[in-house]
């Protein structure tokens, strides 16, 4: 898929600061957020991402964010992350739901209830 990321409706968090300033942006603009926290050398996270990328493009009004824990330890340490994938759901700066492990049926259920 060339091009697929550069298109692409998944933020990368790179630092504590860009985490911050993600959430306050869903804040101001009442959006809701799901955060895949993820590893490199997870291979059930490696295996969730395009999944990840294909619920983000359906859903244009919430805000998808990928996290690696290895790049970005402080979030994943803040947000008690403690096996990949993590899925966080968030409403007005809030986590309204957790999802530990690769089950796309179950995001997905997860991520259209975010919604309704």
């Amino acid at each position: 898929m060339a091009g697929h990321k550069s298109e692409s409706r998944v933020s990368k968090v790179d630092s504590e600061t860009t985490w911050d300033l993600f959430l306050s942006q869903a804040m101001n603009q009442a959006r809701p957020v799901v955060v895949h926290f993820t590893a490199s050398w997870c291979m059930p996270s490696v295996v969730m991402e395009p999944f990840v990328y294909e619920l983000a493009s359906i859903h244009h009004d919430i805000l998808f964010l990928l996290v690696d824990v290895d790049e970005v330890k402080e979030v994943a340490s803040k947000m008690e992350i403690k096996a990949m994938p993590t899925f966080v759901l968030m409403k007005g700066g809030v986590v309204v739901d957790k999802l530990i492990g690769a089950n796309p049926d179950e995001v997905n259920k997860r991520v259209g209830g975010l919604i309704n």
